[in-house]
């Protein structure tokens, strides 16, 4: 007989099970955290599918996902109609704003592919 995963996890040493149940709460959060967005300004699934041009399933698996692109959830929250900005915080200083995500950095980058491409003998 299968056993499930709370069966496997209460097996293991306590302090990995606050790690997992840890862990699985910020994934809960990161979740309801883009879905609530979302729901905030009163968007469905597809109207952020249309905005992005993708399928509402993709919105719903995006919002779900743990890890993602710095990029992706910023055309995300710009489809929601808000602006992503990174701020990197360290003791004692002022936080400082990482601008090296913006779109024209990202449209420099793929020109000078591009360019390179061009250049290398084929």
């Amino acid at each position: 007989m299968a056993r499930t995963a709370r069966e496997i996890i209460s097996t293991l040493p306590k302090e990995r099970q606050k790690r997992i149940k840890k862990h699985s709460q910020e994934l809960v959060n990161e979740y309801a955290a883009l879905q609530e967005l979302r729901k905030a300004m009163d968007l469905t699934h597809r109207d952020v599918a249309e905005e992005l041009k993708i399928s509402q399933d993709d919105v719903s698996r995006l919002e779900k996902r743990s890890d993602i692109m710095f990029s992706t959830l910023r055309k995300y929250i710009e489809a929601t109609g808000g602006k992503l900005s990174l701020v990197a915080q360290f003791p004692g200083h002022p936080p400082v704003e990482i601008t090296a995500f913006s779109e024209n950095i990202s449209q420099c980058a793929q020109i000078a592919a591009s360019t390179q491409a061009e250049e290398t003998p084929g």
